[in-house]
């Protein structure tokens, strides 16, 4: 088996290391780094990392787990190692090769790692293996799987804690490899963190014609469609490997062929997989919006330095904008017409969903969701209503949560390289922090306000038109006019309520019925008419009016 799978290049494909975290690795390893953690669900995937850096480097490998124990990956007959020098008491003690392990307490297994398998017995305790490392363990790579229950007891923090003190002596190195795992500071100080990378566009592409090509063997019918190949890179991009290998396979295997539902079932899957961040399936077009011509006009100016069709020396790409306004006046809409006039994907992150009752566990989710999103590139990312994820009082009240998590969010801004562009909307000015709103964390702060007349006509043709209405029978210019402080959902609104009306009949609405549904609103400009002016008198000397 092994010689059809070094042959065949779509099963060795799919076994292959990442180049970049194997120099990743072997750099840490060369650094004299006593502890190596990495956290990742994919097992699998780490575990044959470590084992190609240990084929390469010539290095001992030892794999632990609770249920299996400790044992030796590659032993090799007749095998010397450097002698191990440890601390006692004041001077040196060496340790014989014969006492690293008695031959009466290992058994033979399968071949790993170019060498045989060795389990050392007694060692299924996770500080019976620690006792072994720390007093016969050989140089070498230790790995250590799902040890993070253990690490509220005091004597496995000890064990761990020597052998790292250790390493310079004899050069021990322990690989922990779990799904989540937070070292307790006198551990942390001596450990360094591996993120295992996440696949590009190019590898995507080698994952789905790997699955095209399995399905096409067993004899069954494939269907291209390179338009939904594009937009399934897209939509799985920000997965882990193993999550993108899961998603492929259930896709191809159905039916041959990838399709909307399968794009779905994408969606879905990320959203469970990274809460807090939402892929929106269909954003709409440019023109569902009315108004907002001097901000639609400065993104089409944007467009094509950040999608890269035209280049300009020492002209940075645009960054985001935050887009502040009356309730209802379309800034969400904002986000999403920004995203299907650029041609990208919008993904949605929601702060405020990645609040967890754990220290420093949001400020992590965050941080993920923002790694996932720079796997998405180029990409819109829109974040609704920032000022409620963000502003926590202050912190007073949260334990400094969402100090922290504003802190990690402006770095990340300010550091970033990759083409996501955000767009941010607020509707409370006054709850937002001010260092998220100077010039230089967005390129511009924009203002929509209550939509003028030439504006609210468009919007009453939108969805006139949406509802299937004949526009012949409305007077838009007067209902333009009937509709002065109104937002573009209340005028929504009022249509719909229209149709609700006309629906016992079995008739569509006409004119007089949109008219006296209009009559019958009360705007949120005049039931809060002194906090409405008071926000236009704010953004009037500090924002760009969107129209």
């Amino acid at each position: 088996m092994a010689a059809v799978t070094c042959a065949d290049p779509v099963f060795r494909d799919a076994f292959r290391a990442d180049m970049n975290d194997l120099r990743d690795l072997a750099a840490l390893i060369r650094s004299r780094t006593p502890i190596v953690v990495i956290e990742t669900m994919e097992e699998a995937r780490a575990l044959k990392l470590v084992e190609e850096l240990a084929r390469e480097k010539g290095h001992a490998l030892y794999r632990w787990s609770a249920a299996a124990g400790l044992a030796q990956l590659n032993f090799r007959y007749g095998g010397s190692a450097p002698d191990r020098r440890t601390a006692s008491g004041s001077g040196l003690t060496l340790i014989d090769d014969d006492l690293m392990v008695e031959p009466q307490r290992m058994s033979g297994g399968a071949d790993g790692a170019g060498g045989t398998t060795r389990a050392i017995e007694q060692t299924l305790a996770i500080q019976d293996a620690l006792r072994f490392i720390d007093r016969s363990g050989r140089g070498g790579l230790y790995l250590l799987l799902d040890i993070h229950p253990y690490l509220e007891d005091p004597v496995v923090l000890r064990l761990l804690r020597e052998i790292a003190l250790d390493h310079a002596l004899d050069d021990r190195t322990l690989v922990l490899v779990s799904p989540r795992l937070q070292l307790p500071a006198k551990l942390a100080r001596h450990a360094a963190h591996l993120q295992l990378s996440l696949p590009d566009e190019a590898r995507i592409r080698e994952l789905m014609e790997s699955e095209f090509t399995l399905h096409a063997r067993a004899g069954e019918r494939i269907r291209r469609d390179p338009q939904m190949e594009d937009a399934m890179v897209r939509y799985v991009s920000g997965l882990c490997e193993e999550d993108v290998r899961q998603i492929l396979r259930q896709s191809i295997r159905d039916d041959g062929r990838l399709t909307r539902d399968d794009l779905q079932r994408a969606a879905r899957f990320k959203q469970q997989a990274m809460p807090g961040l939402t892929l929106e399936a269909a954003p709409e077009g440019g023109d569902a919006i009315g108004g907002l011509t001097r901000l639609r006009r400065w993104l089409a100016q944007r467009r094509p330095i950040f999608l890269g069709e035209i280049e300009r020396p020492g002209l940075p790409p645009p960054k985001g904008v935050l887009i502040m306004g009356v309730q209802g006046c379309g800034k969400s809409l904002t986000a999403k017409a920004t995203a299907a006039a650029w041609g990208l994907p919008l993904l949605r992150l929601d702060i405020a969903a990645l609040y967890d009752k754990y220290h420093g566990e949001t400020e992590r989710k965050l941080r993920e969701a923002l790694a996932a999103a720079e796997g998405m590139q180029p990409v819109v990312m829109w974040i609704d209503e920032i000022e409620k994820g963000l502003a926590g009082e202050g912190g007073s009240n949260d334990g400094g949560v969402s100090r922290r998590v504003l802190g990690t969010l402006l770095t990340w801004m300010a550091e970033r390289s990759a083409r996501i562009f955000i767009v941010a909307t607020a509707n409370d000015v006054q709850a937002l922090p001010p260092e998220l709103i100077r010039k230089g964390r967005f390129d511009e702060l924009f203002f929509v306000d209550l939509p003028d007349p030439p504006a609210r006509e468009t919007i009453l043709r939108i969805h006139l038109a949406r509802h299937k209405l004949d526009l012949a029978g409305f007077d838009l210019k007067r209902l333009a006019l009937a509709t002065e402080g109104m937002s573009g959902a209340e005028i929504e609104q009022a249509i719909v309520s229209a149709l609700y009306e006309a629906l016992p009949d079995g008739r569509n609405p006409d004119l007089a019925m949109v008219l006296a549904e209009i009559g019958r609103t009360r705007p949120l400009s005049a039931l809060m008419a002194e906090k409405v002016a008071a926000l236009r008198a704010w953004a009037a000397e500090r924002c760009v009016m969107a129209d």
